[in-house]
């Protein structure tokens, strides 16, 4: 990557896709983000940009159909790529050969190659390329991944991961989700997935995964599934997710429960609106349970992920949840969809996450 001196100017911010998620984006994060400016946003959608001024404040000479007509109007220094997953990666390559920092929506791509040609231009260009996975960006996964690094409890035995949600078809009609191939391996998993590898600080190295749609559901794609996941060393996670369970949802990130060799470790996070729900208890083996305090994080979930950004683009290093870093987690998201299709275990196919710049 380019050297860059550090700077307090906001990076100017261009934003690409402007649907219900975008404009979320628009109206409720980047304002949180001083070290941003929104200068201007695209949609080829007329319509979502007509609703990005009314719900945004975004003023219309500064709305575009035409990605190449925003940067040249706009002169931004980077661009928020908020468009549905098709669309990823198209506009960062865009954005990237236009000589713009690029920090783009979950998941990264469909392909790993696709991806990876990214990382690839990224480098070759000196641009950061980073991927918002907001959920690192909470204080009790912060802190649990801290706990296993300093091995405080000994080495990791097994970990157990639920994720239940409840997500019927509305009045208004059925979500984006309801529609998609996979609308929670894809769409949701990949969180908890992200989250594991950060935590861990390993690669997983096979998967078997089995997912079910019942006929009541609603969602095209199936809403449920199962896996065990084993990560480099041998360990074992137990993975059970829905979007169809009735009952007591958890917080976002899941509920967790961490067997090391000197205890137990119970936790979860994010909680409804993005407010934070931080919950870490630690019992050690003979002893009793005890909340552990977590780190205080000035921004956290989305504002985290952007706040994070600007500063590698303006410090001129690499992000957390780089680009390049993040080829693991995408990786393992399309080894659980493989896995979930065959019905059978697969390997997850290894890449090289080591080295290089942020892109």
């Amino acid at each position: 990557m380019t050297e860059a001196r550090p700077s307090r100017r906001p990076l100017r911010l261009l934003q690409v896709g402007m649907g219900a998620w975008g404009r979320d984006w628009a109206w409720r994060i980047i304002p949180g983000v001083k070290a941003v400016k929104h200068v201007g946003c695209v949609d080829v959608n007329p319509q979502a940009l007509a609703l990005a001024t009314a719900q945004a404040g975004i003023p219309p000479d500064r709305c575009f159909t035409s990605l190449d007509a925003a940067l040249e109007a706009t002169k931004p220094e980077a661009v928020l790529v908020t468009t549905v997953l098709p669309g990823h990666v198209p506009i960062a390559r865009a954005a990237l050969e236009a000589g713009k920092h690029v920090l783009v929506e979950k998941p990264f791509a469909r392909r790993v190659v696709d991806a990876r040609s990214l990382v690839e231009l990224a480098a070759r260009r000196g641009m950061v390329l980073m991927v918002s996975q907001n959920y690192r960006f909470f204080p009790a996964p912060r802190a649990v991944a801290r706990l296993v690094k300093e091995a405080t409890l000994g080495e990791v035995g097994q970990i157990w991961i639920e994720f239940r949600r409840y997500s019927p078809i509305g009045p208004d009609g059925p979500h984006a989700h309801h529609r998609d191939e996979q609308p929670l391996l894809i769409d949701m998993s990949i969180h908890h997935l992200d989250l594991l590898r950060h935590i861990l600080g390993k690669e997983a190295t096979g998967v078997s995964c089995y997912s079910w749609n019942p006929r009541w559901s609603g969602f095209s794609g199936p809403p449920a599934a199962v896996a065990s996941i084993v990560f480099d060393g041998g360990l074992i996670v137990s993975y059970r997710g829905s979007w169809i369970s009735p009952g007591q949802s958890t917080p976002w990130a899941g509920e967790w429960r961490m067997a090391f060799e000197g205890g137990e470790v119970l936790w979860t996070s994010r909680g409804e609106d993005s407010t934070p729900a931080e919950l870490v208890v630690v019992q050690r083996r003979g002893g009793a349970a005890e909340a552990l305090a977590v780190p205080a994080m000035k921004y956290v979930d989305r504002w985290g992920t952007l706040s994070e950004f600007a500063d590698a683009v303006r410090n001129g290093r690499e992000p957390h949840s780089s680009g390049r870093e993040n080829l693991g987690t995408l990786a393992l998201m399309n080894a659980m969809v493989e896995s979930a299709s065959h019905r059978r275990p697969v390997a997850v196919r290894p890449v090289d996450t080591s080295g290089g710049t942020s892109a």
